[in-house]
């Protein structure tokens, strides 16, 4: 049996039961997960090893890559500057990044921006790696494509390019990078989250490492249906596809145990977090946290984050999505707990979660990384089990 570390609340002990099993049955290999209700902490979990090798084990404090659960914080960035006035969500991207005007975009909001509604989650030229990190080059492309689409009319998931699409936005309006917004105006006020894009030097030995592994085989009658399935599966193994061009915006893709990477401030896909410090962070966007935090938004900002602004068949990722401000919305390609909920996965793994009714701050971060987008049966069945404690 694995041994895993940490606390449960009371009456939460189906979720330490269902992290167990993610080890003896999932694959799991080194993870942690957390949850806050109502403000406070209830559960604190980790378990396994920090590399694939085995050498190293998970620690309390071990942080991890969280790929594409970035966004939610990244999201967060732009919300709490339009809070304060610094931001109109309805204003054109090109107001703040004139740039960004070029080849039709001029009428590109910022709210289409948030929503995957840019019309830009593909590059004619894909950018290399060392082009990806260097804090320029990211943004100059985005700023040049030509729209794939109507801007606005239709949605597609921007995978990576929204790194630079909220960067920017964030840089423009604010004078900080994304990296810094998160740190002054985020970790720090909610008691030093672990929580960072763009990774400080001094915290890398912190970091685990990620590495494929296998998922184990779906139960019968679950996931989805046969011909969206088969559409996915078509669409990931056409070069010329726009989901292939969009994961593919960096080419070749990129080592993200690599210290160059995790430095950036990829503020789509390069996040770094413990379960703990994402889990409060969602619980600070819907209320008070224990132990000093405040909530971070206002009532108008949570309801405009939660509002559908995207939903129907994805352009990107071919199955139906719904999107917010940012956010991920309860849905058929969903994860999360109930109708109400919001927040992001992570590809291949990862998950973070607010539910406002429930009063639900989630996280869950893994190093082992599965062969899926929003679906991870490791995710789900603890996501299952805090449904049973509630």
């Amino acid at each position: 049996m694995v041994d895993v570390h940490g606390t449960v609340a009371d009456g939460f002990e189906p979720v330490r039961d269902a992290f167990v099993r993610n080890f003896e049955a999932l694959g799991e290999r080194g993870a942690a997960v957390a949850l806050y209700r109502d403000g406070r902490k209830v559960v604190d979990l980790y378990a396994g090893v920090a590399d694939p090798e085995g050498t190293a084990p998970w620690e309390q404090d071990t942080a991890q890559v969280v790929r594409s659960a970035t966004k939610g914080v990244a999201a967060a960035c732009l919300l709490l500057l339009h809070q304060r006035g610094q931001l109109d969500l309805d204003a054109p991207v090109g107001s703040y990044w004139p740039e960004f005007k070029a080849h039709g975009k001029e009428r590109v909001t910022v709210r289409d921006a948030l929503a995957h509604r840019a019309a830009v989650p593909a590059l004619d030229t894909p950018l290399t790696p060392a082009q990806a990190v260097d804090g320029v080059s990211g943004a100059r492309a985005v700023a040049a494509q030509t729209p794939l689409w109507a801007p606005g009319a239709d949605h597609g998931y921007h995978a990576v390019t929204y790194s630079w699409l909220l960067g920017e936005l964030v840089l423009r309006a604010s004078g900080r990078s994304i990296g810094r917004f998160v740190e002054q105006e985020i970790a720090r006020p909610l008691g030093g989250l672990d929580l960072w894009i763009g990774l400080p030097p001094e915290q890398a030995h912190r970091v685990g490492r990620l590495a494929p592994v296998e998922p184990p085989p779906a139960p019968a009658g679950q996931g989805l249906k046969a011909r969206p399935k088969r559409a996915v599966a078509d669409a990931y193994a056409d070069p010329g596809s726009l989901t292939r061009r969009a994961f593919g915006v960096i080419d070749p893709r990129p080592d993200e145990n690599d210290p160059a990477y995790r430095a950036a401030e990829l503020a789509a896909s390069a996040g770094i977090a413990t379960a703990r410090s994402l889990a409060r962070f969602y619980a600070a966007l819907v209320g008070d946290v224990s132990e000093g935090g405040r909530k971070l938004f206002a009532p108008a900002t949570l309801t405009a984050a939660r509002t559908i602004e995207s939903d129907g068949p994805d352009r990107v990722l071919v199955v139906n999505t719904r999107f917010g401000l940012g956010y991920m919305l309860h849905g058929p390609a969903s994860p999360f707990l109930s109708p109400g909920s919001f927040g992001h996965p992570g590809r291949g793994g990862s998950l973070a979660f607010a539910d406002p009714g429930a009063g639900i701050g989630f996280g869950y971060v893994t190093n082992g990384m599965q062969r899926n987008v929003t679906a991870d049966p490791r995710a789900q069945a603890l996501v299952r089990a805090v449904r049973v404690c509630l």
